[in-house]
């Protein structure tokens, strides 16, 4: 399989607010960058839309390695999402979200990593950039 890099971020202003998200998916000397919005959306909606539309593009089973400055996503894919499956998401936010989560990552091998945020790592500042300019976009529209 091959090996593939999914860097992502998230963007809300307001919490709930005009969201945005980014994906940057790096193989070998490609990349892809995935990004758009929602109206009315929080931060970690769109940190997970971010994951989930970054997945969706892929055409072949890989190995997917997620960086992403959202504990939430990350304690969620390597810690949580199993129990929350156990329980039905019972008490869970964004079950429809996870869900879909679930459906786009079935054919891949997921492991997630948290980076901090804004502490200068290349390609999690770009998805940041991108995902507020989304969101600033939705908000200039006043949708």
């Amino acid at each position: 399989m091959k090996q593939v890099h999914l860097y992502s971020d998230g963007s809300s202003l307001g919490n709930p607010g005009y969201g945005g998200y980014c994906a940057i998916l790096k193989y070998g000397d490609h990349e892809k960058v995935i990004s758009g919005g929602q109206v009315d959306a929080t931060n970690n909606q769109m940190e997970l839309k971010a994951v989930i539309e970054g997945l969706r593009v892929l055409k072949e089973p890989c190995f997917v390695n997620i960086t992403s400055d959202s504990s939430y996503v990350v304690n969620g894919i390597n810690e949580w999402l199993d129990g929350w499956v156990k329980k039905a998401f019972k008490k869970v936010k964004n079950p429809d979200l996870w869900g879909e989560y679930i459906e786009v990552s079935k054919a891949h091998q997921v492991k997630a990593y948290w980076v901090k945020g804004h502490a200068g790592h290349e390609e999690n500042e770009r998805c940041d950039d991108i995902a507020r300019g989304e969101a600033e976009k939705l908000q200039a529209e006043g949708r």
